[in-house]
């Protein structure tokens, strides 16, 4: 950053020493009972972002309100703050709490039902966007040797798109949702997406299968409460991980970094979770 952080902590109305949290890629600190992270580059962005947590109700769950600097900005030279919302993510070898996840998602997006779509989800480009526009039949796949099979797998489960109603939603809830005792789930982190809300829980539900050694019994719980038809969205969330993991690594072998240690363990992952969904 371009500027000392004691001279953003003070733009912000900010007293205490910053502590660093865990996750965040290692660039999010703690100050009392606020939190320091990276803004998004884009200004509007950002500022569309920090005017929808501000005012959003909450119903269900609880947002991290964001804090305006002395001027009155919601961010200062690559920095933003926000209030610290109490919780934990769950253990999710031992305890998973992944139906709370869910819900705590579902009233989430109610509360996004009526924002408008946002002008700035079509100029952006990143590694997850280019996976979730697969996923979709957007854009064609260019994926790494060996994600071919299990994304053929899935492909041929999606079927032709849903014609459920798009709106704001989040599109990484899995990791982003915080448990304390007492309190309802506090939903952070938002990566919007303009898409329909049972994406956003099918997300969840791949993820857990991915990297979190679910099983069946969670996908079958899924369907039950979604229908049939979630079994495809699941497809999906999981297409749009595998892509996006394809591009990663794409972009590290680009760069000379290969890591291909992660590459084969996260080629096993998929076709672990390509199996459970192509067998449900």
């Amino acid at each position: 950053m371009t500027v000392p952080v004691r001279d953003v902590l003070d733009a912000f109305g900010l007293t205490g020493d910053p502590v660093l949290l865990p996750g965040g890629e290692g660039r999010c600190v703690r100050v009392g009972d606020a939190v320091l992270k990276p803004a998004d580059p884009d200004r509007e962005t950002a500022d569309w972002l920090a005017d929808l947590m501000a005012s959003l109700p909450e119903d269900g769950f609880r947002v991290a309100r964001p804090l305006r600097t002395v001027d009155g900005a919601w961010s200062l030279s690559g920095w933003s703050a926000s209030r610290h919302v109490p919780g934990t993510e769950p253990d999710h070898a031992t305890t998973p709490r992944w139906p709370e996840i869910i819900a705590a998602g579902r009233a989430f997006h109610r509360a996004l039902a009526g924002v408008p779509r946002p002008g700035f989800l079509d100029r952006r480009s990143n590694w997850w966007e280019t996976g979730a526009k697969v996923a979709w039949g957007e854009e064609e796949p260019d994926l790494l040797p060996g994600f071919r099979a299990p994304y053929d797998t899935l492909a041929a489960l999606l079927g032709p798109p849903p014609r459920d109603r798009p709106q704001l939603i989040h599109g990484d809830l899995t990791g982003n949702v915080l448990f304390a005792p007492g309190l309802a789930p506090a939903v952070i982190d938002f990566s919007p997406y303009w898409r329909p809300p049972a994406f956003g829980e099918a997300v969840v539900v791949g993820d857990a299968l991915i990297w979190h050694a679910a099983g069946s019994e969670l996908l079958a719980q899924a369907v039950r409460d979604r229908g049939p038809t979630f079994v495809r969205y699941v497809a999906r969330a999981v297409v749009y991980r595998l892509v996006t993991t394809s591009e990663r690594v794409w972009s590290q072998w680009a760069e000379g970094s290969e890591g291909s240690e992660d590459t084969l363990g996260e080629l096993r992952r998929y076709e672990r979770a390509a199996a459970v969904v192509g067998a449900a």
